[in-house]
């Protein structure tokens, strides 16, 4: 199903500061911008702000204020969410459940296709539920599978995209904030993490930020409504042995030492690493490694993802050398960003 999308339709793009918001924002330069902003404002030549809360009736907004941006309104992008392991569960659910029913709300009184930002990592039901730990992945991800079914039920014209881990531009690199898997290749690129809770042959699943962008916004423009799009390698991600081969091939390049780390089964990390090692750690340096530890546990499946992106209009489809390419891009932006290594060899 699809409806009529004007030539500059006017798009309400919630989470514009985030990884995926700025790279939506980019790829709608031909579409007027309403940025619905809790903290950070965002600059954009076609960008309107207003400041407003998800969690609050009509976004915190006056009424009036509220019916007039629906009237404006052609599509929406839903892209806010707490995406951290370690946040408050209750602050996840307001925004990520709560807020996704308000945005949902107003899609439906502006009469507008709403695009919803899920994540991939809703399949893993499986995951171990440490109440020990600092970050709780299973917390954040329980969110978004009620988010997702409150919209699924609910009948409204509605796209759901679920993109894999998110990671810089495909061919710059560059990322607004650094996500959890740059934590752990960076962590390689240094020289410490001596090993991977992973069995090597695991797919370590990733997709460039562009082209979650440019997946969104050729839906927007189709006005294509209906569809599940799973923004993913699926079978063309690479293997853990391989994406640690990436690592350490740049790292070299770059004039580093970094070492190989050893793949252990993941049950060690409970068994034996957290009771002996991390429980000693201070509050900080433990939910570093907590944080990774979730991270790792996330891709502790065989299973590939399903991978249905390329059916958007337009798309084509990253061969696994492109997103072998967009790793190493994404890792070399780090490299500069955080001085490992000087500017002139990241660029070489």
């Amino acid at each position: 199903m699809s409806v009529t999308v004007k030539p500059r339709a006017t798009v309400l793009l919630t989470g514009a500061s985030g990884v995926v918001g700025r790279a939506v924002l980019e790829r709608l330069a031909d579409h007027t911008v309403v940025c619905l902003t809790h903290r950070n404002p965002v600059a954009a030549p076609q960008a309107v702000g207003v400041a407003g809360d998800l969690t609050r009736p009509y976004f915190g907004l006056e009424r009036a204020a509220y019916e007039e941006l629906a009237d404006r309104v052609d599509a929406v992008v839903h892209c806010a969410a707490v995406t951290g392991f370690g946040v408050d569960a209750r602050l996840t659910e307001d925004l990520n459940v709560r807020g996704t029913e308000g945005v949902l709300a107003f899609a439906r009184r502006a009469g507008a296709v709403l695009h919803h930002v899920s994540t991939a990592f809703v399949t893993r039901r499986d995951l171990a539920r440490d109440g020990s730990s600092t970050a709780r992945p299973e917390v954040y991800l329980d969110s978004k599978r009620r988010a997702e079914q409150a919209l699924l039920d609910s009948g409204a014209a509605v796209n759901v995209i679920r993109p894999s881990v998110v990671i810089g531009d495909s061919v710059t690199g560059r990322i607004s904030q650094f996500q959890g898997l740059h934590a752990i290749a960076g962590a390689l690129l240094k020289g410490v993490l001596p090993m991977l809770p992973l069995d090597p042959g695991n797919r370590i699943d990733f997709v460039p930020q562009d082209l979650v962008a440019g997946v969104i916004a050729a839906l927007v423009r189709a006005g294509t409504t209906g569809g599940e799009y799973w923004v993913t390698g699926g079978a063309d991600a690479p293997t853990a042995r391989r994406v640690v081969e990436l690592g350490l091939e740049l790292g070299r390049s770059l004039g580093l030492e970094p070492e190989r780390p050893r793949f252990v089964e993941p049950d060690m990390v409970d068994r034996l690493i957290r009771p002996v090692f991390l429980d000693a750690l201070p509050r900080s340096g433990r939910r570093r490694v907590d944080d990774m530890l979730a991270m790792t546990a996330l891709f502790d499946t065989a299973e590939p993802f399903a991978s249905t992106y390329h059916h958007a209009p337009g798309v084509e489809r990253l061969s696994a050398e492109r997103l072998e390419d967009a790793f190493t891009a994404s890792m070399r932006h780090y490299a500069q960003e955080k001085g490992l290594v000087r500017p002139s060899e990241v660029a070489a």
